[in-house]
């Protein structure tokens, strides 16, 4: 279900926006799907992991949601999983709300969904466009799943979110995303991007 919701991406978004740049020479799907790829980071799609672990932190060691915002602030770390240019809160993400819907229905807990959701009431009270996103989403969800299916003990969970699993998942939807940006460039014989005149800034 993540891989549906987050393999769409604008064209404006770093990721396609270098896949565009390299599908539009000679290259091959694998060069300009790694030119996408390798955008991937903490502010873009790489804050999967870094949500899971402080939420769970947090909520395992009965932090409130001021407290661990408040931490964050003076330990200078931006809280992953929060943020966005265009969402915010009368523009929620469609995607954020149909994963917790998923989960309210069929997850036997969504503990660590329920104390981020509180930590987006706190961080809104602050700034509009703190509101949780589709990393935060995921990342909490992740930790539902694996604390709720009893499948997992608790060592298996810290392991997991430790190397750093969750990631994975924006990676790969990410790639099928690309793979469809160089088709479609492709399909339509775009010529070389070039940057409009517009966006390029001279200076004396």
């Amino acid at each position: 279900m993540p891989n549906k919701k987050i393999d769409e991406q604008p064209e404006w978004i770093w990721g396609p926006h270098n896949g565009d740049h390299l599908c539009l020479k000679p290259s091959r799907l694998r060069e300009t799907s790694r030119g996408g790829l390798l955008t991937i980071g903490p502010r873009f799609g790489g804050a999967i992991d870094d949500a899971a672990r402080y939420f769970k932190d947090a909520y395992d060691r009965g932090l409130t949601p001021y407290e661990f915002v408040v931490g964050m602030k003076k330990k200078g770390i931006r809280v992953p999983g929060f943020g966005h240019r265009i969402k915010s809160r009368d523009n929620r993400d469609k995607r954020v709300q149909l994963l917790q819907k998923y989960a309210h229905t069929h997850f036997p807990s969504v503990k660590y969904m329920e104390y981020a959701v509180q930590v987006e009431t706190y961080t809104l009270s602050k700034a509009n466009t703190f509101v949780m996103n589709v990393d935060g989403a995921i990342g909490s969800l992740f930790l539902d799943l694996l604390s709720g299916s009893g499948m997992f003990s608790k060592q298996e969970i810290d392991e997991i979110v430790e190397i750093g699993y969750l990631n994975e998942l924006f990676v790969l939807a990410r790639s099928i995303g690309l793979i469809g940006h160089t088709f479609d460039q492709k399909r339509l014989k775009q010529p070389l991007y070039r940057h409009t005149w517009e966006d390029v800034l001279y200076t004396k």
